[in-house]
């Protein structure tokens, strides 16, 4: 079973592969926490979502690292459950049943686009210079994450950005609201202990400094009374997936909002997904010398298979995680990574109390210093050229003031296909870059 990842092939052991896995498990688990909070808002079981939730993080992961080999683990996506709550059923109306039979359909879709190599010709389509970028933008994204998550970056309504905390936030009602929960000056203090201890580790080049990190850190927390959101207890049965498995209403996928639904989950499960493979390949160095990633098709197979099994579950759209990179930055380097991170899904299942008990402030010192890992690229990209200077530097600055890697990936794309045709080079645009650029104009006229 070892021999299939090939360990030595890529200068690795199953230590660090493991430890790799806890790394990017940590990192990622407030999905098992956060999920519910928000699906239980369309009336949904939270219970329920948690399992569906865990399932379906541990069916996608072990499919990433047996189909692939690569270390990306998966999970039900942020910003998609949003999406799943607040627009398809609280706003469109959509019961949660029937919207789970449209994340099922959009699966199929991805899975049909994959088997026809369409999403393969999609991900080799990006030029090379804009999957650096993207590398790029999605660190300055996870940084961004770990900042807020640990209460250090708010938003000012006086300046109407981003800056940093300061006293009236604790004073004033209106201004602790824009805080993340529970956030108080002792757990920024914990959380400005803990980057500072992590960075630390890393500089000095400890193994698993990033694991070591959240340890610490959340050791630190304890006595502060700064600890996650977890309600008590260490084990607790799995309950409440009878309510949501198999819950589908096909019947409920009627009207003229279908469409749109539909097409939404679809471009945002597509470009999410391209954006983060590209980002994490870059990152691991998988990309070859023309910018392609190796079986990217297994990977998308994958994903789609994912999203699938997660809707039949009870959950929104399962997709890969940016937060993969703190285990890649681990060491993680094969296919042994994702599965030791599904498992872990699969433990917590039982644990989901204990997982609960990991505070944001513990994990945010680790997403800023991914961010760091991820600068690297920023040196292959050109920034003579100007044609390929403007959509990097869009695709970047993108990503982390939208608060959304598609939205990075729409801004490089469509401005680098204008720029190419203002310099006379439409002819050397393949026929999928004209296909993206399309669909992305489609997007935002009609979505």
């Amino acid at each position: 079973m070892i021999g299939r990842f090939r360990l030595e092939e890529h200068g690795t052991t199953v230590r660090r592969e493991v430890r790799a896995g806890v790394t990017t498990f940590l990192t990622m688990s407030y999905i098992v926490v956060v999920n519910p909070l928000i699906l239980s808002q369309a009336g949904m079981p939270a219970d329920g979502v948690l399992a569906a939730t865990c399932l379906a993080a541990a069916l996608g992961s072990a499919l990433m690292g047996l189909l692939t080999n690569y270390p990306f683990a998966l999970a039900p996506g942020m910003g998609l459950n949003a999406f799943f709550t607040y627009t398809v059923v609280l706003s469109l109306g959509l019961p949660w049943q029937g919207a789970l039979a449209a994340v099922f359909v959009s699966g199929a879709i991805f899975l049909g686009l994959t088997l026809t190599r369409l999403r393969e010709a999609v991900v080799n389509a990006i030029p090379l210079g804009l999957k650096c970028a993207i590398s790029v933008g999605i660190g300055f994204f996870i940084a961004l994450i770990g900042l807020k998550n640990a209460g250090l970056v708010v938003f000012h309504p006086g300046t109407g950005s981003l800056g940093l905390v300061d006293g009236r936030y604790f004073d004033d009602a209106e201004l602790r609201a824009l805080l993340p929960p529970d956030t108080s000056m002792a757990s920024i203090g914990v959380a400005l202990a803990g980057l500072g201890v992590t960075a630390g580790l890393v500089v000095r080049r400890v193994r698993g400094a990033l694991l070591w990190g959240m340890v610490v850190t959340t050791l630190v927390g304890l006595p502060l009374g700064v600890t996650g959101s977890g309600t008590g207890g260490i084990v607790s049965w799995p309950s409440g997936l009878a309510e949501t498995f198999l819950a589908l209403d096909f019947a409920a996928l009627t009207g003229a909002g279908l469409l749109t639904v539909i097409l939404t989950f679809t471009f945002v499960d597509l470009f999410d997904t391209t954006g983060t493979l590209v980002g994490l390949a870059g990152k691991a160095g998988y990309l070859d010398e023309q910018g392609r990633l190796p079986r990217v098709r297994r990977a998308l197979t994958a994903d789609s298979l994912a999203t699938m099994g997660g809707a039949l579950f009870g959950t929104n759209t399962t997709t890969t995680y940016v937060e993969s990179a703190a285990g890649v930055a681990d060491g993680g380097r094969t296919g042994l990574t994702a599965l030791t991170t599904a498992a872990l899904f699969l433990v917590a299942l039982f644990f989901a109390p204990l997982v609960g008990h990991v505070p944001a402030v513990a994990t945010a010192p680790v997403l800023v210093i991914v961010g760091v890992f991820m600068m690297e690229p920023v040196t292959r990209i050109d920034f003579t050229d100007y044609a390929e200077a403007v959509p990097a530097f869009l695709t970047i600055a993108a990503m982390p003031l939208t608060y959304s890697i598609s939205e990075g990936i729409a801004a490089g794309l469509l401005s680098y296909t204008l720029l190419a045709v203002v310099r006379g080079r439409a002819g050397r645009l393949g026929p999928a870059l004209w296909v993206l650029s399309a669909l992305l104009v489609i997007r935002y006229v009609f979505t």
